[in-house]
């Protein structure tokens, strides 16, 4: 059990995205004069990570409007930030963190939020015009290259989870010819279940979107002065020709830098309720798995609240030490914006439960849908009914019971 940890001591953060940045502005906001030195392994400041799928790949917002902070706002809180430089080991005896411009950093206390990088399809890591979706680097290059292509781009989005439907959404807002190509049986599915994962399927279908669900990609080839420069190859044999692809298949946490740290990491930062992975060690965001003070599972979250939320509440808990620390219990929430839609969920839900549709329908594009977990309320679904899904949050809060829930529902 730790103490809280001394105003005057250094803390190092881990990470210069949302959950990194919360949770160095949090330290201050604390109160802590000592040294606050964050970790980046980008060159730019600290930006938003969500319009990259829509507003800045779609050319309505331009790149100083999803930064954080102007530079003169962050300077105020005396944050000193090491950007261009990336972890790439830890000594939790020693307390030392090394980056790899071998530099040694000496900390009192450390917020891990190296967050998350994308899954690649083997065999395309170097093909011209294939791209993965998490940098603002690679927003930029996605939006070269349909700039490159010019009206009617053919764009192939190879998953169809949040980066996959928010990147076909734009692009065939944009007027490209779009496909998208999910091995699953919906898209979303692993989130919204197959029934709600349908309702997805035919939002983008009626907008012209040449949906393939339950097939896989064999392979990409690149022919980059033909007619054709990329070529997907499905599994079933179907072939699609693109100027651009984008791969949206997943993340997978940004933990390899932590081998031999002492660190418990699988498939995360394993911490306990309090976001404490090690003695004077948290972590948050994307590669934080902690553990749920209700349910006492380990949980996962790549949302965008859960990072701003948790790097936040780590810094607190951090400062205060592990003797004070405040179990980190939020009700989850995400959302979505695809075409005029608004894909809101509060919860964790369980995709192999079938919803409850409770208000609305498909065919009106607005509705809400319950997630039961046993006899419990485990979350809620709004289509583009953004007041009606925030109702439900005081019962999710409470572990209220699935009838409690329909009973709500019917007032």
């Amino acid at each position: 059990m730790s103490a809280p940890l001394p105003a005057d001591s250094t803390v190092v953060v881990v990470g210069a995205s949302l959950a990194g940045l919360r949770a160095a502005e949090e330290v201050r906001h604390e109160g802590h004069t000592g040294p606050v030195i964050v970790v980046g392994d980008e060159l730019h400041a600290p930006y938003d990570r969500p319009p990259l799928s829509k507003q800045l790949l779609a050319g309505t917002w331009d790149v100083a409007r999803i930064h954080h902070h102007a530079p003169e706002v962050i300077d105020t809180i005396g944050l000193e930030f090491r950007l261009g430089r990336r972890a790439v080991a830890l000594d939790t005896a020693a307390r030392v963190l090394t980056c790899d411009d071998g530099a040694a950093l000496a900390y009192d206390g450390l917020i891990v939020a190296t967050g998350a990088v994308p899954r690649r399809l083997p065999g395309t890591e170097d093909l011209p015009g294939v791209h993965t979706l998490r940098t603002l680097d690679d927003c930029l290059a996605i939006r070269a290259g349909l700039g490159a292509a010019g009206l009617g781009a053919r764009v192939v989005v190879v998953g169809s989870g949040f980066i996959g439907a928010e990147v076909a959404a734009t692009c065939r807002s944009l007027g490209a010819t779009v496909a998208m190509v999910e091995a699953l049986p919906s898209p979303m599915g692993r989130v919204l279940g197959d029934t709600m994962g349908s309702v997805l399927a035919d939002l983008h279908r009626a907008q012209g979107v040449d949906v393939r669900v339950g097939v896989g990609v064999d392979r990409i080839e690149a022919d980059p002065g033909g007619p054709d420069p990329l070529t997907v190859h499905l599994a079933g044999g179907d072939r699609l020709a693109a100027d651009v692809v984008v791969v949206g298949i997943g993340v997978v946490p940004a933990d390899g830098w932590l081998a031999g740290s002492g660190l418990t990491v699988e498939d995360g930062v394993v911490c306990d309720e309090h976001l404490f992975a090690a003695e004077r060690v948290v972590a948050a965001g994307d590669v934080a798995r902690w553990r749920r003070p209700a349910s006492g599972e380990l949980l996962r979250l790549e949302h965008w609240t859960n990072a701003a939320e948790g790097g936040a509440a780590a810094a607190r808990n951090l400062l205060a030490g592990s003797e004070a620390a405040i179990p980190y219990d939020p009700v989850p929430f995400f959302w979505s914006d695809q075409y005029a839609t608004k894909l809101q969920m509060i919860g964790v839900p369980r995709p192999d439960t079938e919803p409850v549709v409770v208000g609305g329908s498909a065919d009106e594009g607005k509705l809400v849908a319950l997630y039961p977990d046993g006899d419990r309320l485990a979350a809620v679904l709004a289509l583009s009914q953004p007041r009606q899904l925030m109702s439900y949050r005081p019962l999710l809060a409470a572990g209220a019971s699935f009838a409690d829930a329909l009973a709500h529902a019917s007032t």
